[in-house]
């Protein structure tokens, strides 16, 4: 297979799985993935407006992804947005609570009731992003998830709104989660700019 085909090919499969997105509710009932990103930014534009803040964390490309939106989400979207990426943090918690507690303890430390969690895992089972959701719902923070691989994958459920990739790739799913994170502020930002232009 050449580039030129390869690459005809990894947009297809892209473009597949663009509208093969799966949404659902906290019961598991299906969600119109269009109307699930509504409900995303209403949910982070309602929280934030009422004090709170959104929270994201995710592993390797997932923790750019993370980085890369609470910025974004703070600075073009003006919401107030983090994520638990800084080195020293990671190395200290790590060493000090295990690998799997990197996320559960700054969230316990910084997480208010109210705040929007956003959770994304490609796999859906990496066990700090779980510990790290579990102890957001202790404190009564919203959750939004973003798995992929497995259809029942343990992370996909335990959000108030969950996006799934039915995808085993890492790339594909990945890219698919910054896009919808990526639709999920721009459509606020375009509704911000409407109602102030009204």
């Amino acid at each position: 297979m050449s580039l030129k085909e390869s690459a005809g090919s990894y947009y297809n499969r892209l473009s597949h799985l663009l509208e093969n997105i799966q949404a659902t509710q906290k019961d598991g009932n299906s969600l119109d993935f269009f109307a699930a990103i509504e409900a995303a930014g209403q949910l982070a534009m309602a929280q934030t407006a009422a004090g709170g803040k959104i929270i994201f964390i995710g592993n390797g490309a997932s923790a750019s992804i993370s980085s890369h939106m609470a910025t974004d989400y703070w600075k073009n979207g003006g919401m107030r947005a983090i994520a638990f990426n800084d080195a020293a943090l990671l190395t200290c918690i790590s060493n000090d609570c295990g690998y799997e507690n990197v996320f559960k303890k700054p969230v316990e430390m910084f997480a208010d009731e109210g705040d929007v969690l956003i959770a994304t895992s490609s796999s859906g089972k990496s066990e700090n992003i779980l510990n790290g959701t579990i102890a957001a719902r202790k404190l009564g923070a919203h959750v939004v998830t973003l798995s992929g691989f497995k259809s029942d994958n343990p992370l996909r459920p335990m959000g108030d709104i969950n996006f799934f990739v039915p995808d085993e790739e890492y790339g594909s799913v990945e890219v698919i989660h910054l896009s919808i994170t990526h639709c999920i502020l721009d459509s606020v930002i375009a509704l911000k700019e409407q109602m102030t232009a009204e």
